[in-house]
């Protein structure tokens, strides 16, 4: 689903990454790991598009990521660690998300409810003023709702309580598994059980690819 062959990325003179080939397939569940700086973000931004690779290349499903960006956003959902600052209310960012990727409103709703968010009591308040754990469960009730055949969560339990981390990881074991799932984590035991797959980085490198 996902091919990176001898992808690099360089800013300036620093090395983000370093000719990095990895082959990520359908039904894959995969803990990417390193320390900060290790070329985790820099990667994900590549597959979705966000940077121009400086060598290698990168295919989604057969596209590139830079000339057919918006076929390749259809297919994935992606939670970031940091929510972007957003200022529409919680209303107006779902209509948004539904007009844009075909969503159904009333499954962000469920995801939201699963995950002890109230769509109704805070559907007029601004998205950019909720608290982090709020953002971060609206976000995963989207990407939940799109029911992509790629999931890319990077560190989505940062903000969230200890239920709620729970009732994340029930509802990923409760949806279909024939989707590739790509998580980007410091707390490798909060996903030991649900990947078949750990991946380390490190100085942009991958240092270690261990399937299971």
């Amino acid at each position: 689903m996902i091919e990176i062959e001898n992808l690099s990325k360089t800013f300036g003179t620093t090395v983000s990454l370093d000719q990095v080939s990895l082959t990520f397939h359908q039904g894959d569940a995969i803990a990417l790991m390193g320390a900060n700086g290790a070329g985790k973000t820099t990667l994900i931004r590549l597959i979705l598009g966000y940077y121009h690779p400086s060598g290698g290349r990168v295919r989604v499903g057969g596209y590139d990521p830079i000339v057919e960006r918006v076929k390749i956003l259809k297919q994935i959902s992606f939670v970031p660690q940091l929510p972007p600052p957003i200022k529409l209310s919680l209303g107006e960012l779902m209509a948004y998300v539904c007009k844009s990727s075909g969503v159904d409103a009333a499954l962000i709703e469920h995801y939201a409810h699963e995950m002890k968010l109230h769509i109704a009591l805070n559907r007029n308040k601004s998205f950019f003023k909720l608290s982090g754990g709020m953002k971060q469960k609206l976000l995963i009730a989207i990407s939940l709702a799109k029911r992509s055949r790629i999931m890319i969560f990077d560190e989505p339990t940062a903000n969230l309580d200890p239920k709620a981390r729970d009732d994340f990881y029930r509802l990923l074991n409760e949806s279909e598994t024939q989707k590739l799932s790509l998580f980007v984590t410091h707390r490798i035991e909060e996903v030991e059980a649900i990947v078949n797959r750990k991946i380390y980085m490190d100085l942009g490198k991958v240092v270690s690819d261990e399937i299971y």
